[in-house]
């Protein structure tokens, strides 16, 4: 099981546990493959070593509650304007979880700047 203040840009296969802090309202964008529009949300979910922001598209969004715990079964890792982001994917698995715990809301991964090194191209940590 992975903790949040170990992730890093560009994992895969994380599996982890977490409880929503807060859920931002959700926006609309457009796909720039073929112009359909989603639904996106930015939730602040963490755990005992750091929080992080988990992107949820469409259906998702409305999946999570604030307060509520969750297991995330291969989510991955990515960037977006040098912020961490976690995200579920298409092969991602998100289910509740009975676990109860304190969230360190003092450790915000996603608040660390990941700048050169860590572009959509380069492997290089």
């Amino acid at each position: 099981m992975t903790e949040i203040e170990n992730l890093k840009p560009r994992e895969k296969g994380i599996d982890l546990v977490f409880k929503v802090v807060s859920k931002g309202e959700p926006r609309e964008v457009t796909s720039k493959l073929d112009g359909s529009t989603h639904k996106v949300s930015d939730v602040l979910v963490g755990d005992t070593t750091g929080t992080v922001i988990l992107t949820l598209w469409d259906d998702k969004i409305d999946a999570v509650e604030e307060g509520k715990s969750y297991k995330l079964e291969n989510g991955y890792t990515s960037l977006f304007k040098s912020s961490l982001r976690l995200n579920v994917g298409r092969y991602g698995k998100l289910e509740d979880s009975d676990e109860d715990f304190e969230v360190n809301t003092g450790n915000n991964v996603s608040e660390k700047e990941f700048g050169y090194g860590f572009n959509r191209y380069s492997k290089r940590y």
